[in-house]
């Protein structure tokens, strides 16, 4: 049941219709319903794959909380098991499997297994694992309620594609609810309104250059085309992930619950640092405080925390997809955010130096989008090779992709400085008004496919 569709508008409509009429001891089961019901739009029996991940974790935790020494940690390496065990079988069996076979047997045929990859199971998992961790650190208090846990796992508006949320934020809202404020109502309505905007306008608009040449890249050579194709696909997931999320978000304020920010105008970002402290900030928060401060962080000096950083790097890519190319990724990014650290320390860069190196660092965030959208390492690398030798050749993007792209700057400035869209949804009703008008006529006018293409994480 994708956000885009009217299916789920009217799903929406009713479910938040029966939520506010309902008394408030009922709603709980209402929105686990209604959560349970939207993941088995997609696939009715995989529902039994998360209903059996949140019973391990739940009983784990309570377990961690009832027990001393041993019987603690063997309680948390059963969660960690369930969680990884079926995660790593879904999304990682038969790129394991073939990596062996390659080195095994050179050159014989292999025949991938029949795997269907659940929806969202990257995204629950790491909110599963986060709230069993953070209970055996004493960092959470053990929920008692299989119901609420459920619901914690399972609520829809971030079940499929994030954003990450940790247990203490669901928790704190949902045992101190309160109705949303008229203000909260706006802002939640701006939120949907601008992620759609951002769908359906921006990213598969960009979506159809970029697929157009990722394609089949051999077929249009060329400096510009890889360069232009690149960047079509950087626009592309940045709009349609930021786009997801926002949706999300304003989805979850309407029924009072306040996500954490997911996106940060990343590409305003002035170093690979930076970019990563704006983009997809509750999968960065999670890698850091799971991954790297496991790891020792900083703490053991400077080559035991960049070999940190490109461990966690190198998971992170894993995480994203089951591939060489998403490991090369994450690798690409590891080493960059080693190399910025000896350069510039943890320092932030300022001033007018920030235009140069803004540009540079969506220059080389866009190199390592090659991999993440490339059909294998092959075709990565002749990307690569165009965009560094090729010979000049025409750009992919249109007119009307350079006006979409100067728009979003312009708002991305607005906002970064400004707070612009901020202070539109909390403005007069007069402007408020005009600005979902305009936002509604956007979507009727530019939207780019009268398809629902899927949002690009719904593969992860």
């Amino acid at each position: 049941m994708l956000f885009t569709t009217l299916q789920f508008a009217i799903f929406l409509a009713v479910v938040l219709g029966l939520h506010y009429a309902l008394p408030k001891p009922a709603r709980r089961y209402l929105l686990l319903a209604a959560s349970l019901y939207f993941y088995m739009a997609w696939n009715p029996k995989f529902v039994v794959l998360i209903l059996l991940l949140i019973t391990i974790d739940f009983f784990a935790a309570k377990w961690i909380v009832s027990r001393a020494g041993p019987a603690r940690r063997m309680a948390l390496m059963l969660s960690l098991a369930a969680n990884i065990g079926l995660l790593g079988w879904f999304k990682y069996a038969n790129f394991f499997r073939e990596t062996w076979l390659n080195v095994a047997h050179p050159g014989a045929p292999v025949v991938p297994m029949d795997i269907i990859l659940p929806l969202g199971i990257s995204f629950h998992t790491f909110q599963s694992i986060s709230y069993v961790i953070d209970v055996y650190r004493g960092e959470q208090a053990v929920i008692e309620s299989y119901v609420d846990y459920s619901l914690f796992v399972a609520f829809f508006p971030q079940l499929v594609a994030g954003p990450i949320v940790r247990a203490k934020e669901f928790f704190h809202d949902y045992f101190n609810w309160s109705a949303p404020t008229a203000q909260e109502w706006h802002q939640g309505v701006y939120f949907i309104l601008t992620g759609l905007v951002k769908k359906m306008v921006f990213a598969d608009r960009f979506a159809m250059v970029a697929d157009a040449y990722f394609a089949n890249p051999q077929a249009m050579p060329g400096l510009l085309q890889a360069w232009s194709g690149t960047i079509a696909f950087g626009l592309q997931i940045f709009f349609d992930f930021s786009g997801y999320t926002d949706i999300a978000i304003g989805v979850a304020l309407l029924f009072g619950y306040h996500f954490p920010e997911n996106f940060r105008r990343p590409y305003l970002a002035a170093s690979v640092t930076e970019f990563w402290r704006r983009w997809h900030i509750t999968l960065s928060s999670w890698l850091r405080d799971y991954i790297y401060i496991s790891l020792g962080g900083n703490r053991r000096g400077s080559i035991r925390t960049w070999a940190n950083l490109m461990a966690t790097m190198l998971l992170g890519g894993l995480w994203h997809g089951a591939s060489w190319n998403f490991v090369i990724w994450g690798g690409f990014h590891g080493a960059v955010l080693a190399v910025e650290r000896v350069v510039w320390g943890r320092g932030a860069q300022r001033g007018l130096a920030r235009i140069p190196l803004t540009v540079v660092t969506f220059l080389i965030v866009n190199v390592g989008w090659v991999f993440f959208r490339a059909k294998g390492l092959p075709a990565a690398l002749f990307v690569l090779r165009e965009m560094f030798a090729g010979v000049a050749g025409t750009s992919l993007l249109t007119g009307a992709n350079l006006w979409l792209a100067l728009a979003a700057l312009g708002v991305a400035l607005a906002e970064e400085y400004g707070q612009a869209l901020g202070r539109l949804a909390n403005g007069p009703v007069w402007v408020r008004t005009t600005a979902a008008v305009l936002a509604l006529l956007a979507l009727e006018l530019f939207t780019a496919s009268d398809l629902a293409i899927p949002f690009v994480y719904f593969q992860f």
